[in-house]
């Protein structure tokens, strides 16, 4: 329920935004178009006294010049310079300058115009004549602009609603991984309980105790898992521990219940610290699943070494086989959820250990490097206890 109105909320603000886009857009394009009707209308009135100029006796030259200079004054949008055959600059409008700059700036502005456009020229005789030099209005200018603002904005709108639909997304896996995980907890917690009533009643049979110590074993492990699961979703509590306990004892585990032709190297420096703040159980499933891999990589035939370094501040747990390899392009691939090379499986266990090295550990869990036919070396990176940041973790 709280997901589905955190997903209406960001739809809800996706139509806001997407209806102050349409809402800008409009009052522009009106703005726009109110400007354009004006300075038609404006258009239509010099017309009109142009008309009425010529059907009149004719003007003087000083009549003509004072009509032009009116023509230029009147224009309210459109930067025009009018000068003699000279060049010299008789009037201006809508340029901007300071008092004490205005011929500079006027200057100025003339030899851009003449680069731009082609001046109108004025003819008023026989041996006088003018030019209006001149500049798009800013009027024009932003309807030139505007389709490439509407297309970005549009763009950028589009953008952002792909990432907040692709968080949402991802929240909504969260909930399902999260719901999953105490799924599965319940339903182990039943036929565990009845396996340790088991245990106990065959205790009291004639039964070899190392069998029934194998089995108790096996019964651990189960509750472990299943606290493992029941964990997802949860607050992990990470203790400052040594890695290397936790390592040596998840491969002891497993070198029991394993092929004999599979080899497990541990190399880890007798003279380092290697406490960092962790949750045993939730690294122990880490450090399980890619030795699973490794040992599926390797056909159940081969060597996993298992090595820890240090720096001040980090630790670097590497986890390498001589398996068949990763191509470079499954990369990043591999910890998505769904994605496996197998046969069976659902393809979760990368995707599971990169969510407790990455959100559980603030850590980091990636392919060092891999070579088709040689093996595969997966690195994690934590760091040290007096570095690491407890308010960071949730």
């Amino acid at each position: 329920m709280e997901l589905y109105q955190r997903n209406l909320r960001w739809k809800l603000l996706l139509v806001l935004v997407a209806i102050i886009i349409g809402a800008a857009s409009f009052l522009y394009t009106n703005w726009l178009a109110h400007k354009m009707a004006e300075e038609e209308h404006r258009s239509v009135a010099l017309w009109a006294e142009a008309t009425r100029r010529l059907s009149s006796p004719i003007d003087t030259p000083d009549d003509n010049i004072s009509f032009l200079s009116h023509i230029v004054e009147s224009n309210t949008d459109i930067p025009i310079i009018l000068t003699d055959s000279a060049l010299n600059i008789l009037a201006s409008a809508n340029i901007d300058y300071q008092e004490t700059r205005k011929e500079k700036t006027l200057q100025s502005e003339l030899q851009k115009m003449v680069r731009e456009k082609q001046p109108i020229e004025i003819i008023l005789s026989e041996t006088e004549t003018q030019h209006i030099f001149y500049r798009d209005s800013k009027t024009l200018q932003n309807l030139k602009y505007f389709p490439l603002i509407q297309i970005s904005v549009i763009a950028l709108f589009i953008v952002v609603a792909y990432f907040i639909f692709n968080s949402s997304r991802k929240a909504e896996q969260n909930q399902v991984w999260v719901g999953m995980s105490k799924e599965t907890a319940h339903q182990l917690g039943t036929p565990i309980s009845s396996l340790m009533a088991w245990i106990e009643l065959l205790k009291t049979q004639n039964i070899d105790s190392e069998l029934i110590t194998e089995f108790e074993k096996d019964i651990n492990r189960l509750e472990k898992i299943t606290e493992r699961f029941s964990k997802i979703g949860s607050k992990p509590e990470l203790t400052p521990e040594d890695l290397r306990k936790t390592i040596v004892s998840t491969v002891t585990y497993l070198q029991t219940r394993t092929s004999q032709k599979v080899q497990f190297d541990m190399q880890f420096p007798v003279d380092k610290n290697f406490n960092t703040p962790h949750n045993p159980a939730l690294i122990s499933w880490v450090i399980e699943n890619l030795c699973k891999n490794a040992i599926d990589a390797m056909g159940n035939s081969g060597k996993i070494t298992l090595s820890l370094q240090n720096d001040d501040k980090y630790i670097y747990f590497d986890v390498t086989d001589d398996g068949k390899g990763i191509p470079k392009t499954q990369f990043k691939t591999i910890f998505t959820p769904g994605f496996t090379t197998k046969k069976r499986g659902w393809g979760l266990g990368l995707s599971l250990a990169k969510r407790i090295i990455e959100i559980y550990h603030q850590g980091r869990i990636f392919i060092k490097q891999s070579e088709i036919g040689k093996g595969t070396t997966f690195r994690i990176i934590l760091e040290k206890s007096h570095f690491f940041n407890k308010s960071a973790i949730y």
